[in-house]
């Protein structure tokens, strides 16, 4: 956040202020995602850009692997992906209707 701050490329953001409604496929039933930023920067080609931005750590981006034993951890693995590929869904239709970006980022992408 202190990045946001003192970058003088990014003109405004906000952390999970931003409400996108999804489907989930657990339960049909609509809820309500918060994405983790909105940031609206310009680029080093001098346009103005909006990117939506999830943090999320790499092991939750990918589907878990098939097990023949299903343990709690192996369950919450699998409706956890469930859950999260109808958000980034939802995320995605958001923006491609705004023209914004839709980023996930894992730790391959930040710095520690």
């Amino acid at each position: 956040m202190v990045y946001c701050d003192t970058n003088e490329k990014i003109l405004e953001w906000g952390s999970e202020e931003l409400v996108i409604p999804y489907k989930s496929p657990l339960d049909n039933k609509w809820h309500r995602y918060f994405p983790d930023f909105y940031i609206k920067y310009v680029d080093n080609q001098g346009n103005v850009r909006r990117s939506i931005i999830e943090i999320k750590p790499k092991r939750f981006c990918e589907a878990p692997k098939i097990q023949s034993r299903k343990s709690k951890k192996y369950i919450y693995e699998v409706t956890e992906y469930a859950k999260n590929q109808a958000k980034w869904k939802a995320a995605k239709e958001y923006c491609e209707d705004r023209r914004y970006e839709f980023k996930i980022l894992t730790e391959d992408h930040l710095r520690v």
